[in-house]
């Protein structure tokens, strides 16, 4: 039996918990919050995963040293903003050699890494492990429709080919299927970008605007975020695919999305930390916002939905005046001849 700890408890690790668990993996989980461990133990269901019934066999752990020991795969699944401290806590207790999994998406500022980099940067510093194997599991893939078998498509990116194969034949199921890519860094500029482009759809509905508008946003988001791939050297063919205009689609479009729920009610008015808190979730948009910044200016790279999203969060202008300023920028051309 397979022997998988997930570092984080909720929805989406809590979701692809209750998958592997009943793929016949022995499933750990732990959170560094010890209230989500004491209620998951006690009820076997998640508050935000209504209708969710976990299965008996997941063992749940407050220390974070029994959650990593002989497991063959990591996961870690806490907020991006939580990623470098989680990687510090496990240090000690990781092997060489270890498969880590992230699946949350974000790139941390000031060091501009992705997070399977801050994994890698912070965990084999001082004695920690060596030969650490990881892979960005990432894709259109809503906790809540996973939690209910929903079917599902998703990417397991490494530049490691074998540990990207064996997470595909270990998340692989009848309500998953999990496709493979090298392109690690694209894979997760897509994760991380995607957010804030919902932000913009959202706050597009929020302002009453229809359909025309929202597919301008995910048509012309796609095309920033490849813009600031290719800068970055990532695969052109990463940004149409699942991990990018996949994931941007579902994020731009669902009502399990969390960033859209923002966007929206900061788009009717509402100030930022206010819609935040109705939300009561971790709004990944609002996180990458600083990293999106500099990355557009350490590469050169023009990203005016993003630069306007970044506006609107930072109150330097209205959700209106942003959309005022979008629609009048200088003539362009969409495409340039090959």
């Amino acid at each position: 039996m397979r022997k998988i700890a997930v570092l984080g408890a909720g929805t989406w690790g809590m979701a692809l918990a209750r998958m592997l668990a009943n793929n016949g993996c022995a499933v750990t989980v732990w959170s560094a919050v010890p209230q989500e461990i004491d209620n998951l133990s006690s009820t076997g269901r998640h508050p935000n995963l209504p209708g969710a019934v976990f299965p008996p066999s997941i063992e749940y752990t407050k220390q974070i040293d029994r959650a990593c020991q002989d497991k063959e795969i990591l996961v870690f699944a806490v907020p991006s903003v939580y990623t470098r401290q989680t990687a510090q806590k496990a240090r000690p207790f990781v092997p060489d050699g270890q498969i880590v999994v992230d699946v949350a998406k974000g790139v941390e500022p000031g060091t501009l890494m992705t997070l399977t980099e801050v994994i890698r940067d912070e965990m084999t510093c001082e004695d920690g492990p060596r030969n650490l194997r990881l892979v960005a599991l990432s894709g259109p893939t809503h906790a809540e429709e996973v939690a209910q078998d929903l079917p599902t498509t998703i990417v397991s990116a490494s530049e490691d080919d074998s540990a990207a194969r064996i997470v595909q034949d270990i998340f692989m199921n009848t309500c998953m299927r999990v496709y493979t890519n090298s392109d690690v860094r694209g894979v997760e500029i897509c994760g991380a970008m995607k957010n804030i482009i919902a932000l913009a759809a959202g706050i597009s509905d929020g302002l009453g605007y229809g359909d025309n508008a929202k597919a301008a946003i995910i048509t012309r988001g796609i095309a920033e975020i490849s813009r600031l791939g290719a800068a970055m050297g990532c695969r052109e063919s990463t940004f149409s695919g699942l991990a990018g205009l996949g994931d941007l689609v579902v994020t731009c479009t669902s009502r399990h999305s969390r960033n859209n729920r923002a966007g929206r009610m900061m788009g009717e008015g509402l100030p930022v930390e206010e819609a935040l808190r109705q939300v009561g979730m971790v709004v990944e948009g609002v996180y990458a916002l600083p990293a999106a910044m500099a990355l557009s200016e350490k590469y050169g790279v023009e990203l005016p939905i993003i630069a306007g999203v970044n506006a609107v969060v930072q109150g330097m202008a209205s959700p209106r005046d942003v959309v005022n300023r979008l629609m009048a920028r200088n003539k362009k051309a969409e495409s340039t001849p090959s």
